[in-house]
């Protein structure tokens, strides 16, 4: 359930804070006409990305056999690479987007359609919405519940229009630096649980060696199949009986990407993401 939260609730987040830059720099800058097109694109995408989100699940419902582990480990293996790329990429580049889209609205504006700015939405939108499909999509293997997971991607999507709505509104202020720097880390923690798990899948297949087929075993202090041990499975990857090649996997995929992560930025992040701000 929080991994769905999670995932929902930081990419609904940063397709809200585009959505809201793009209406606020409409307003400020009288061209209103644009704003339904904007809408248009946001509306567009959102159904690009339902279709996109069924395509993948009636695809897997598809596929038995000893295709279905090395496809879920494919998908899953995706989204752990994806999801690792949107993060490091999201912390340096978040300083430009504001300036980047404004620029774009003024380019898109100059011939004087509108046309550009649904384009420019649309595109903006679907990519934050492909990319939590997949995600969900890989989380779902690990998920303690579907009827939790379920609830909890609905709640951190319903979070994440209001929370973009206020601070459209200017109502609120949020430190989006500290929020995406600590979803960031936790993030981090979720993908190597996913590569942990399409290793596993992979091994179910025959495709990776597994080494040494178990290198713990912590099941009597913490199950597993517990509740909690669910839990810890969707959110961050723990396995009771860890391959060696799947704990290898696991903490050089984490320490790696950390590093990457925390290492010192000179430029200051996602706060410049924040609609009603000036530029």
């Amino acid at each position: 359930m929080l991994g769905a939260l999670l995932i929902t609730l930081r990419e609904g987040l940063e397709a809200a804070l585009i959505v809201g830059i793009i209406l606020a720099y409409l307003t400020r800058t009288a061209n209103r006409r644009a704003v339904r097109s904007a809408w248009l694109g946001v509306a567009a995408a959102v159904v690009a990305s339902l279709a996109a989100g069924g395509a993948i699940y009636v695809t897997a419902g598809e596929i038995s056999g000893p295709a279905e582990p090395i496809f879920e480990g494919a998908a899953t293996l995706l989204a752990a690479a994806v999801l690792t790329w949107m993060i490091l990429w999201m912390r340096r580049q978040a300083v430009n987007i504001k300036a980047n889209l404004q620029a774009q609205i003024d380019s898109a504006l100059a011939g004087g359609s509108t046309f550009g700015v649904a384009l420019l939405a649309f595109i903006a939108v679907v990519r934050e919405g492909i990319e939590t499909v997949l995600f969900l999509f890989a989380a779902n293997g690990v998920a303690e519940s579907r009827l939790l997971f379920a609830i909890g991607g609905l709640l951190g999507l319903g979070a994440a229009v209001a929370i973009g709505y206020v601070l459209y509104k200017g109502s609120a202020r949020l430190n989006l630096k500290a929020f995406f720097n600590i979803t960031g880390i936790v993030l981090v923690v979720f993908a190597a649980g996913l590569l942990a798990h399409a290793i596993g899948e992979f091994q179910e297949a025959g495709v990776v060696p597994t080494g040494i087929s178990q290198v713990w075993d912590t099941s009597r202090v913490l199950s597993q199949e517990s509740t909690l041990g669910h839990f810890l499975e969707a959110l961050f990857g723990y396995t009771s009986r860890p391959s060696l090649t799947q704990a290898v996997g696991y903490f050089v995929f984490l320490a790696g990407a950390l590093a990457l992560y925390l290492r010192p930025s000179r430029r200051r992040p996602a706060d410049q993401l924040r609609p009603g701000t000036s530029g």
